[in-house]
Parts: C-alpha cells; sequence; structure tokens
C-alpha cells in the first residue's frame, strides 16, 4: 500500500500535533454535486451504484478531485447494506427514503435472519473498498462506515424510516429480549463487515448511530451505547502497521458524551446542537472530536460561512484532537462552491490554533 502523502486526518483522531485542522464532509460524496449526479444517473439508480465497485470508486474519488483541501475520503455506500445482505429487500422510493420489501416483528422472523457472508453478499463494498484505496495512491486516509445496531434495527423493524420508532420503542419496551436478539445479530454482523473493510484498506471506520438521540437515558446505554461498545472491542485496531481509529457519531447524544467517550471508541462525532469547546472540557482527556457546523450554514454566503468556522475553531480552542466536519450531511441544495468556501476556510483560519 502506498505511503500516506496527507497523513493529518488520522493524526488528529490520534490527537498528535497537525499544521491546521483537517477537514472532511458527511456524505461529501453526494447529490449537491453535479458529477455525481451524472454518475448515478449513468447507473440507472442509487443501489447499482452501491453495487458497482468502479462507480462507487469514482463518486468517492469526485470530492476529492473538486476540493484538494478535503483530508479524508468515505467510502461511497449505504448504512442498509447488511439488512438488504439479510434477505429484507432494500428499494428507494422517490421522497420516501429506504423502504424493506420484508420487515422484522417476531422471533422467527429475527432466527430467519442469515449470518452475512462478507465475502458473498457484501464482496461489492469490500471490493469497492481495495479499489478506491488503490486509486487514492496515498492522497488521503479512507474512511469506512457502517450504521450502528440500533439505526438498522429500527428500519428493520419500521420496514423503512420512521419520525417515531413505534413498533421498535413498542418491542424495545414489550420485549427486550427480542429486541436484544435482534441487536446481537447485526452486533456480529457490523463487527466482521467493519474489519473486512479495514483488511480490505479502510484506515479509520465511523460508526453512524443515526436514531439514537431518539432514546431516553437508559434505554441509549442498553439498546444502543452498549451494542456498539462490542463491536469496537471486536475490532482490529491495527493495520498496515498504523492505528485504525475509530469514530462513534450519535446524532442528538450530545448528553451522553461522558459514557460515549468510555465505549473504546477514538473520537466522537458531534452533531451542531452540542458546543464544542464544553464537549472537549467533559471528555477532550479520553477522545477527539469531530465536528460540528451545522450543514445549514452551507446555504449562505462564504463570508457567514466563514465567520461560522472561525467561531468552531475558537470554541474548541488551540491543539489537536479536532477534526472539523459538519453535525451531520450535506444536504443536496448545497451549492458546490459553499462547500468550497467551507474547506478553504477551515485550514486558512485553523493554522493559529496549531503554532509550536
Amino acid at each position: 500500500m502506498s505511503e500516506l502523502k496527507n497523513d493529518r486526518f488520522l493524526r488528529a483522531l490520534m490527537k498528535q500535533p497537525v499544521d491546521v485542522t483537517p477537514v472532511w464532509m458527511m456524505r461529501q460524496a453526494g447529490r449537491y454535486l453535479p458529477e455525481y449526479r451524472a454518475t448515478r444517473a449513468r447507473a440507472g439508480d442509487f443501489m447499482s451504484l452501491c453495487m458497482n465497485p468502479e462507480m462507487a470508486c469514482e463518486v468517492t474519488l469526485q470530492p476529492l478531485d473538486r476540493y484538494p483541501q478535503l483530508d479524508a475520503a468515505i467510502l461511497f455506500s449505504d448504512i442498509l447494506t447488511i439488512p438488504d445482505a439479510m434477505g429484507l429487500g432494500l428499494y428507494f422510493e422517490t421522497g420516501e427514503g429506504p423502504r424493506f420489501r420484508k420487515s422484522v416483528h417476531t422471533e422467527a422472523d429475527i432466527d430467519a435472519l442469515p449470518v452475512v457472508d462478507m465475502s458473498k453478499d457484501l464482496s461489492y463494498v469490500v471490493d469497492a473498498v481495495s479499489l478506491i484505496r488503490r486509486e487514492l495512491n496515498g492522497r488521503v486516509p479512507l474512511i469506512g462506515f457502517t450504521g450502528s445496531p440500533w439505526t438498522l434495527a429500527t428500519y428493520m423493524v419500521e420496514g423503512g424510516s420512521s419520525k417515531d420508532y413505534r413498533r421498535t420503542k413498542a418491542m424495545l419496551y414489550d420485549q427486550p429480549q427480542l429486541l436484544h436478539k435482534l441487536l446481537d445479530k447485526l452486533v456480529l454482523s457490523i463487527t466482521d463487515y467493519l474489519n473486512a473493510q479495514i483488511r480490505a484498506g479502510a484506515q479509520a471506520v465511523q460508526i453512524f448511530d443515526s436514531w439514537g438521540g431518539a432514546l431516553s437515558y437508559n434505554a441509549y446505554q442498553e439498546f444502543s451505547l452498549q451494542p456498539m461498545q462490542r463491536i469496537i472491542d471486536g475490532l482490529i485496531r491495527e493495520h498496515d502497521g498504523r492505528q485504525v481509529p475509530v469514530i462513534l457519531f450519535t446524532k442528538g447524544g450530545g448528553q451522553w458524551l461522558e459514557s460515549m467517550a468510555d465505549s473504546g471508541a477514538t473520537a466522537l462525532g458531534l452533531d451542531w446542537t452540542t458546543h464544542i469547546g464544553q464537549a472537549r472540557q467533559r471528555v477532550g482527556g479520553k477522545v477527539a472530536l469531530q465536528g460540528n457546523m451545522d450543514p445549514a450554514v452551507l446555504y449562505s454566503r462564504p463570508d457567514a460561512i466563514r465567520r461560522e468556522v472561525a467561531t468552531i475553531l475558537e470554541a474548541y480552542g488551540p491543539g489537536s484532537g479536532h477534526v472539523f466536519n459538519l453535525g451531520h450531511g450535506v444536504t443536496p441544495e448545497v451549492d458546490p462552491a459553499n462547500a468550497g468556501a467551507f474547506f478553504e476556510a477551515v485550514h486558512e483560519l485553523s493554522a493559529q490554533f496549531h503554532v509550536g
């Protein structure tokens, strides 16, 4: 594997000195980019794009070609590849988001879910990671990712997106042992999935706990955080002679940072509702922090974007341990020029915080 020409993202995650604060953006390969929309049109639909390693590689590299300031690439895929590989039949309704042809409601449904064979059922993801890593040729590190067990379980029980997680929460309170049985199965598959990505060349991994913030304090600890801890415990943490950092991102999880910092993760992702300076005071001795600009800032003018970047950098303060990112994924309506202004501002304005 090629030597990394730019490793400041990995260095910041390990809280080692950097020259500027590294930056990447969740969903940076996405619909806001015209070149992505063109490739997706060529693929025919979203899942066809995900399942074609050459096209997944192409769209992963598109933002790096457009924005030389980016300090990391993230695998182009979807968090729902594991439930799809379990035979639930993932498809996308226009305006509705992801749906499953089958959902999971009973013990028999859970028992029927197969153990996912990474080399067969999800080989397209592993192949994409290998290809992307080769094509990057050491430009920047490659991030692999997964959805959290709780997040995947909500999609599997609800049959798609949900506003209130009614069925999943009913299972949580009525039949907690049943939900644990589903989560246990997901923990095993997700651990295998991330380790397969690491072996194929992912140099850091992120767990997206998109819906953990919908839970009560006790339910989050038991049904979201504990399963994620078990995954972290089972991950390959050194590969290719380097440590493999793990980023844990619970949207709406700002109130649980202390327990998240005890999970074994290298870094915690923050959404925009948490003050990054206060988060650093609470957990900065244990973990690096990633985040956390409101994605809606990218609808504003470049000077307003620069002001918000400066505010977040000032709030974090001097020293390493910060990876700049949005507090959630970039939205399709964002002007690509504004994303460029964001990346430039991070590098330009952060240098003063990394002197000496």
